[in-house]
């Protein structure tokens, strides 16, 4: 650990592009397009454009969800943006999304395009849409929305916070380290007493709050985010264990993780969504074919 060094903050701040760190190439304090680039279109009525981060990978879990349960009008393509290079500062997407943010949607399905961005916007959107893993009204919707709401508010304290600070900074510092891991861990104890009495999230009902919390939280446990699972000794909060291993092996879950993904082990990728065939003929072998 470097030993830090007192800081007094500048009366105004400056934007120090050399600041470091795994993704300071792309953080900036503006917004808007870099580039002028239209987003590609395909067939279907609702268009994708993602990379599979929790955030992604909730709106692809929520699609194939959707198409398992006979919903035609859920058919996509997932086109693949990748924020390392900038491609969220595109024109293109800057119009889906001003926030240049990954997930964004088009619904193209009605008289007039429709963009959705958030990840909880879309998943709302299309639970609306398809009447589908939330409630129509009542307690039961609430309480939902409750855990929709509570993974898009807690959900900066584990990605930008904890995962920041012990994956991606250019130092280790114990300080900002600790803390984070605390609420870490206070979020898990959130979600561990609330799956004592619940098979999942909200109920007994798999919705779209397992959708939004289950790619950060679940995955954490399962040790797929940050190589933090023994740091936070996740074998302890049993219950969630319990749940994410559900979770998981739900054949669209296992579809949805893969679409956008282009890191990991080939046999986990899929770059690119444009049919349900695609799982099988591996859209990032066509694109690698191509490219030859």
């Amino acid at each position: 650990m470097t030993e830090q060094s007192p800081y007094t903050p500048p009366k105004v701040w400056t934007w120090d592009s050399e600041s470091g760190g795994q993704f300071a190439n792309i953080n900036r304090p503006i917004s808007g397009a870099t580039h002028d680039k239209d987003l590609p279109v395909g067939r279907h009525p609702l268009q994708l454009y993602s990379l599979a981060t929790p955030n992604g990978v909730k709106v692809t879990v929520m699609l194939e969800e959707l198409l398992a349960l006979g919903h035609e009008g859920a058919e996509y393509n997932a086109w693949l943006i990748n924020i390392g290079e900038g491609d969220q500062f595109s024109s293109g997407f800057v119009e889906a999304n001003p926030n240049s943010k990954i997930p964004a949607l088009w619904d193209r399905s009605g008289d007039a395009p429709v963009r959705v961005f958030e990840s909880a916007s879309i998943l709302f959107h299309l639970a609306e849409k398809f009447d589908a893993f939330l409630p129509k009204s009542g307690h039961e919707r609430t309480e939902v929305m409750n855990w929709v709401f509570w993974q898009m508010g807690s959900a900066p304290y584990l990605g930008g916070g904890f995962g920041h600070f012990y994956a991606y900074a250019p130092e280790k510092w114990e300080y900002p380290i600790n803390r984070f891991a605390m609420e870490t861990k206070r979020q898990l104890d959130v979600l561990d007493r609330q799956l004592a009495d619940n098979t999942y999230i909200a109920g007994e009902d798999y919705t779209i709050a397992d959708m939004a919390i289950w790619p950060w939280y679940g995955q954490l446990v399962l040790g797929r985010l940050y190589s933090a699972a023994e740091f936070l000794d996740v074998e302890s909060y049993k219950n969630v264990m319990r749940w994410a291993k559900a979770v998981d092996a739900r054949p669209a879950v296992q579809r949805g993780r893969m679409v956008n993904r282009a890191f990991g082990e080939p046999h986990t990728q899929l770059h690119e969504r444009h049919d349900a065939s695609d799982f099988e003929t591996r859209t990032q072998d066509k694109l690698e074919a191509a490219a030859e």
